[in-house]
């Protein structure tokens, strides 16, 4: 909590969509709150987890979608874990903020219960952090702006993209008007567009916070 993970994430997400890609974003509030409601922090459950995220992450990528995920993911072999459920073009991203830093902002009032025991195996705390030993790319939170951090993982996912997913989700939404004007061969062409588009590589993001 307090990298600005979510922060840049949804951000992200935001600058995508409105370059045309098919994006969804996954954090805390979407999970935590939903699918892994019965989780816990103990070790076992963030094992779990960061398990459920990189299936469901994996999922949505194989639909065709970029997938940018901000989560606390602080064992090495939890994080490996998730990136194999979807192999074929997954990065592990890490931003790299200190505790002092992160409890400084302390967003949510998390650091302040942890030190009063009201939380327990909190990362940083009371709970350790594995550091990546060879992330795809570090972006230095602490030090770095929002705007320069935004640029640096927004052009590192255009890097591993193509154009070409913006210009077939214009044919495929030009087509489907067309095919609701009752024209025949645009059924055949959306079909053939759609089959391009969901096997084409795409990518989905690991978001690995400090803490």
């Amino acid at each position: 909590s307090g990298s600005g993970k979510t922060t840049l994430a949804k951000s992200i997400e935001r600058k995508l969509f409105d370059k045309g890609y098919n994006v969804y974003m996954l954090d805390g509030d979407n999970i935590r709150n939903g699918l892994n409601s019965n989780l816990g922090f103990s070790e076992e459950d963030r094992e779990e987890n960061i398990r459920r995220i990189g299936e469901v992450a994996a999922l949505f990528a194989r639909a065709g979608f970029v997938v940018v995920t901000a989560f606390i993911s602080p064992f090495a072999k939890d994080r490996e874990n998730a990136l194999n459920a979807y192999d074929q073009n997954s990065y592990e991203i890490y931003l790299s903020c200190d505790v002092a830093t992160c409890e400084n902002r302390d967003p949510k009032g998390l650091y302040k219960k942890a030190r009063k025991g009201e939380i327990k195996d909190f990362t940083g705390i009371d709970s350790p952090y594995e550091v990546p030993k060879s992330p795809d790319l570090v972006i230095n939170t602490q030090e770095e702006s929002i705007k320069n951090c935004e640029k640096q993982l927004f052009d590192f996912i255009l890097s591993k993209t193509s154009t070409w997913v913006f210009v077939t989700n214009l044919n495929f939404c030009y087509n489907v008007l067309q095919f609701y004007r009752q024209e025949v061969m645009a059924l055949i062409t959306i079909s053939l567009h759609f089959y391009t588009f969901i096997n084409k590589k795409n990518v989905w993001m690991r978001f690995v916070s400090w803490y």
